[in-house]
């Protein structure tokens, strides 16, 4: 038998000639150069080096040579492929440096300056507005009037004119903390004690106490056994205001709601009363306020749909009137000779018309996210 032709080539492979070798490494090395940040060089570094790169291709193609030619086409290969990993880590470290230079000028922290910890927040929208309705009537020469928020049935119902079976007294509108002590129904001294149905029982307690004329406004929170959804809360904000004093009409209240609505958004703004039932005002009536968003140009007309007033024109605020001249007896004082008015409203419910706020649970879930918006008007 023979032996084999070492001499004889019969295979030239095109990927393993020097020129393409070298033109392989050069096109990896320029790349690594042109590389501007990391993101880059690992781009790079996968199209160069990786599994499906043009020098790890070559390296396969070693194995379709004669052994002959094996050793040189090694050689050149990797020459090439470790000038490429040389080339590959220089770059890495210098741009690793350049980034952690950067890093370090722009994260400095001057660690000398003072730090609060505590994340800013801003005043309750509810106390801000409360605090600007109440001022409006301050400047008209009103007081401001607190009284306690667990309170006497008498001051909350009685002196009131709601009758012992009013519907309001019952357990599905007031949380009772104590049941009657015995005693004359008609004397606080026997009442029971509710959380303050409304701020109402601030104007019996400021007739009972102030020399005549009184004129007052009470701002505060009221409690309901209402279900906590988007439009309703359990604990909720009033303001109220009483006027007694000799020759008062109902003028002088549309007068004095004119001036608020007015002062609170705008000269344009109008009021309007409807006639109502309450058990401590009589007349009574429902005050409404011309919407402030459409001023009323939605009524009637569909290209003008307003969301606000519902394209009625008007906003509901509260019930008002004069005060029953029964309250007046209760509080010891002489109906034949003075005459009062009183309004209140919700506050949550004029926040969410300003504002365009959906639902009022946001009000009371003490995220800053909610108050911040605000700001911190004072």
């Amino acid at each position: 038998m023979s032996a084999p032709n070492k001499s004889y080539d019969p295979v030239e492979v095109e990927a393993l000639k020097p020129e393409e070798i070298e033109r392989m490494r050069d096109e990896a090395l320029a790349a690594f150069a042109a590389a501007a940040d990391l993101q880059q060089l690992q781009e790079a570094k996968t199209a160069h080096t990786g599994g499906t790169s043009p020098l790890a291709l070559a390296n396969r193609e070693i194995g379709a040579l004669p052994p002959q030619a094996k050793a040189e086409a090694g050689k050149r290969v990797g020459q090439a492929r470790g000038a490429v990993n040389k080339a590959l880590a220089v770059r890495q470290s210098e741009l690793e440096a350049e980034r952690d230079a950067r890093v370090l000028v722009e994260e400095s922290v001057d660690v000398t300056l003072p730090y609060d910890r505590t994340p800013p927040g801003a005043r309750h929208p509810l106390t801000t507005f409360m605090e600007r309705v109440a001022d409006v009537f301050v400047a008209m020469g009103y007081e401001i009037a607190e009284g306690p928020e667990a309170e006497a049935e008498w001051f909350n119902f009685d002196a009131l004119n709601f009758t012992p079976d009013h519907p309001a007294r019952q357990m599905q509108d007031t949380f009772f903390v104590q049941g009657p002590q015995g005693g004359d129904a008609a004397d606080e001294s026997g009442s029971g004690i509710v959380l303050r149905t409304h701020t109402s029982p601030v104007q019996v307690r400021a007739l009972l106490a102030r020399e005549l004329p009184v004129y007052v406004v009470c701002p505060g929170r009221v409690y309901r056994t209402d279900e906590l959804d988007a439009t309703h809360t359990p604990v909720f904000h009033q303001i109220e205001l009483l006027a007694v004093d000799e020759g008062l009409t109902m003028s002088d209240l549309k007068g004095t709601l004119d001036h608020m609505v007015q002062s609170l958004f705008g000269p344009d703004m109008k009021t309007r009363l409807r006639p109502n039932y309450f058990p401590f005002t009589e007349p009574s009536a429902e005050m409404d306020m011309l919407c402030y968003v459409c001023k009323g140009a939605s009524v009637g007309n569909p290209d003008r749909p307003c969301r606000t007033c519902s394209s009625e024109g008007w906003i509901e605020l509260g019930g008002c009137g004069m005060v029953n001249p029964r309250v007046l007896i209760a509080c010891g004082v002489d109906p034949e000779k003075y005459s009062g008015f009183a309004f209140g409203f919700g506050i949550e419910r004029m926040l969410m018309f300003r504002h365009n706020i959906e639902d009022m649970r946001d009000m009371v879930e003490a995220d800053v996210r909610f108050t911040r918006p605000f700001g911190m008007e004072i």
